[in-house]
């Protein structure tokens, strides 16, 4: 199964009755950060090339709460930094689950076996944890030998104790059709996770590494040829049929940043968690005052190789309930 069928109906309605209501512009997943501080120091991450002050600093859980029935998301991606180094991580999760929202707890699964006594198994919560690759690769990535390990031996563990665990893999230049196969495979047939998300990399700023991020051509180049073989069918992905083809270069979209709207200890960020070009108090502050018009690819340098799901996940998934066939299509792929 790809998107479990619970959470496509819930998005779907919620969809659905954003339309009847004639929003344009609404949130389908919060992106949270409760805090910058992190237990690495990834090669094509910049949050933690923040100053001090501000890695020490961490949203409350009524913070965290309110910012998600603010914005009124069904979906809460819970980030970073490794949000375990949180101490009232688990308090969070466990109040965004009572509300009916479905999170996503993002992980680089170094202090996840520590803390598994800490959080129940829902159907309203999973884990997502960060493996860029096999072995050596994600090593690399995150520059410290040893991770990839403790990450599988982690993920089992979940698994063994009946969490839903899903992947999240971000592809570089060093990566290749052959190279994204590899990783696919093993996680859905070796690792078995319930769902998989895959990313191509986009170039942080502040990022230590800014020769490895992939750009567009290539990107397309790189799925397309990785999916060439029918495995993309059989593959848990936790994506929508059409953001798949968007990878590919069979279809273009528009970028619809405030779909994936990003909060974190700073406030709301302009205009998504990729980008730093300001902070809003309130979500509806972000919507308003935010220049749209003026993100995306084809709108500015700074977006010209931008594939990145926060941007175009979201369109995709609009474009899908605008369609019975794609509709249908999505149906079918679960």
């Amino acid at each position: 199964m790809s998107i479990p069928l619970r959470q496509k109906v819930k998005v779907g309605a919620y969809v659905a009755r954003q339309r009847l209501r004639r929003n344009e512009k609404f949130a389908l997943v919060l992106q949270l950060e409760p805090l910058y501080q992190c237990n690495l120091e990834c090669a094509g991450c910049g949050k933690i090339q923040h100053p001090d002050d501000i890695l020490r600093r961490r949203l409350s859980v009524q913070q965290c709460i309110d910012a998600a029935v603010e914005c009124e998301a069904p979906v809460v991606s819970i980030a970073g930094g490794e949000p375990l180094v949180h101490r009232e991580i688990d308090q969070i999760a466990a109040a965004l689950v009572e509300r009916k929202r479905f999170v996503y707890l993002c992980s680089n699964a170094l202090l996840l076996e520590k803390k598994l006594d800490l959080f129940t198994p829902n159907p309203y919560f999973a884990w997502s944890i960060h493996l860029d690759g096999l072995r050596e690769r994600h090593d690399e990535s995150v520059c410290r030998s040893g991770v990839f390990d403790k990450a599988v031996a982690a993920v089992r563990e979940a698994k063994r104790r009946g969490f839903r665990v899903t992947t999240n893999t971000t592809f570089f230049t060093q990566d290749n059709a052959r190279t994204v196969r590899e990783v696919l495979d093993f996680l859905n047939d070796d690792l078995q996770v319930d769902n998989m998300q895959i990313s191509p990399g986009y170039a942080y700023e502040k990022a230590p590494d800014q020769e490895h991020f992939l750009q567009v051509e290539r990107t397309r180049e790189m799925f397309r040829d990785a999916f060439a073989d029918g495995r993309r069918k059989r593959w848990r992905l936790n994506h929508s049929p059409l953001f798949l083809d968007f990878l590919e270069g069979k279809v273009d979209f528009s970028c619809t940043a405030w779909a994936i709207p990003s909060y974190s200890v700073l406030g709301w960020q302009r205009p998504c968690y990729l980008l730093g070009e300001g902070y809003a108090e309130t979500y509806q502050d972000l919507l308003a005052t935010t220049e749209w018009s003026e993100y995306g690819r084809g709108r500015n340098p700074k977006c010209a190789n931008c594939m990145a799901h926060c941007g175009y996940e979201p369109t995709a998934v609009v474009a899908t309930t605008h369609s019975l066939r794609e509709s249908l299509r999505a149906a079918l792929a679960s």
